[in-house]
């Protein structure tokens, strides 16, 4: 599939799919799969659509849905092992479109024995869709992005749940903005220097993963394990140079 058409899916589903449901869904299709893990009508019907499309195109491809996951762990256990998959999460930051923010994503990521190799992330409401290819660097909308350095003399970065003792860092924290798909593309382009996770679902960072190492980023575990399918540990740190990263990796260990 041309990398184009792919976006073409994501762009239709959108459209068709989730779009008239943000600020507009009904309490009954809003549910928790666990307490405070939200799922909508969207996620699922998306999910559906974007995994049948991209099956009905490249049939022996598994297909890694986030909802998917939830009702079949085996699903995910076989994704390091695939010849070719498609890695999905149809709506990154749900909970935020429940409110009605615009912080959200559609995040893809396509993987060949276990390495990324083309991923999206699709920002429908801010109309922004990032793309990158193994070894044909990023854009955004079309346009190449390049390597940023904001030159900031404290690293700041971002967490979803508060750090033990952050004030006390020798770098600085604030939290993200709910959304992988939102708060990496922030990292991309300079707005924070650094992310830090403790959850590493590869539907979060895979498709971000692939235009972090194509700008000269690094992201890895806690132990400095780069980050692929099927990696997991205590937490998925990211920085746009190794420099960053280590000092954020020693300013957190053990918090």
């Amino acid at each position: 599939m041309q990398t184009e058409e792919v976006a073409e899916i994501l762009f239709e589903v959108t459209e068709r799919v989730i779009m008239p449901r943000f600020g507009h869904l009904e309490r009954d299709e809003v549910q928790q799969k666990k307490p405070g893990d939200l799922v909508t009508i969207a996620d699922k019907e998306a999910e559906a659509e974007i995994g049948e499309a991209l099956s009905q195109r490249t049939p022996d491809a598994l297909i890694v849905g986030e909802e998917g996951v939830f009702t079949d762990t085996r699903i995910m256990d076989a994704l390091p092992g695939a010849d070719h998959a498609w890695v999905l999460d149809p709506i990154d930051g749900t909970r935020n479109f429940t409110k009605a923010s615009p912080d959200f994503a559609v995040m893809l990521a396509e993987v060949i024995h276990g390495e990324t190799v083309r991923s999206w992330i699709y920002q429908p409401v801010h109309s922004k869709l990032y793309v990158a290819e193994h070894g044909g660097g990023v854009t955004c909308n079309g346009a190449q992005l390049r390597p940023v350095n904001p030159g900031r003399e404290v690293p700041l970065g971002a967490t979803y749940v508060p750090l033990k003792g952050e004030s006390e860092l020798s770098i600085k924290v604030r939290r993200t903005w709910g959304s992988a798909g939102v708060d990496y593309p922030n990292l991309l382009e300079g707005v924070v220097d650094f992310l830090a996770y403790r959850s590493m679902f590869p539907w979060d960072h895979l498709p971000a993963g692939l235009m972090i190492n194509e700008l000269g980023g690094k992201i890895a575990s806690d132990e400095g394990v780069p980050y692929r399918a099927g990696v997991f540990g205590r937490r998925v740190i990211s920085a746009m140079n190794d420099l960053v990263w280590k000092q954020v990796r020693d300013a957190i260990a053990l918090r």
